[in-house]
């Protein structure tokens, strides 16, 4: 096995060139920043006294987004990660964890289990920190930009949010508004993190997002 930042820049290198045709939303800078609250979540939970623990961290928020179904029509791009896993001699160990971690993370499959299932450290160390990049200022950023790639309206009162929603219900979610998204996902994140420094991130983020959406639907309705 190569060096850990062999592997890391290697990782990084195959990110970039798998997502060089996202939009802003899910894009290289998107994985760089769940990378580097990822790693910063980790220290805060004591994970850094472990090196394996951290290139677990920081291999899976690298690699998470590659052959996401969202942009991916190339079902070869699901096996890029582990070929690259395998190339790179991972331990299996290691490999186990985070491809557990890439496949499971996703609030599509929490909405399928409706409980933590199988949640080890690093588990909820990048989950949380990629439920931290979809909420607050540059989660409102994020989502406006995907809405917009999909050509959704910004807003239709006559389309309300949906609230109980299946995995499958969420994964078709092409007659939703951008602003119903918010409702259905983004507001629901805080008190679906798992560690207690996404918690206390969290909270200043969905507080942020909580007072645009209120001054949203004050100037939507001609009132501010």
């Amino acid at each position: 096995m190569r060096t850990a930042a062999a592997i890391v820049e290697r990782a990084e290198k195959l990110m970039r060139k798998a997502m060089g045709g996202n939009d802003a939303s899910h894009d290289a800078w998107h994985v760089l920043r769940v990378r580097d609250l990822a790693l910063s979540i980790a220290r805060e939970e004591g994970l850094s006294s472990s090196p394996d623990s951290m290139l677990v961290v920081e291999l899976a928020a690298l690699l998470h987004d590659i052959g996401d179904y969202k942009y991916s029509r190339d079902p070869s791009e699901e096996r890029l990660v582990e070929n690259f896993l395998e190339e790179e001699n991972i331990d299996e160990a290691m490999k186990t964890k985070i491809l557990k971690i890439i496949k499971g993370m996703g609030f599509k499959e929490e909405l399928q289990r409706h409980e933590s299932v199988g949640i080890f450290p690093e588990f909820g160390v990048v989950q949380d920190a990629d439920r931290l990049d979809a909420i607050g200022a540059i989660g409102i950023a994020r989502c406006f930009t995907f809405g917009g790639r999909r050509n959704r309206v910004l807003h239709d009162p006559a389309i309300l949010p949906r609230l109980e929603l299946s995995k499958e219900q969420y994964m078709k979610n092409m007659e939703q508004t951008t602003v119903n998204h918010f409702h259905e996902k983004l507001l629901k994140l805080k008190d679906l993190m798992k560690t207690e420094g996404g918690k206390r991130r969290a909270e200043k983020r969905h507080k942020f997002m909580a007072e645009y959406l209120e001054e949203f639907y004050k100037e939507w309705n001609g009132e501010a």
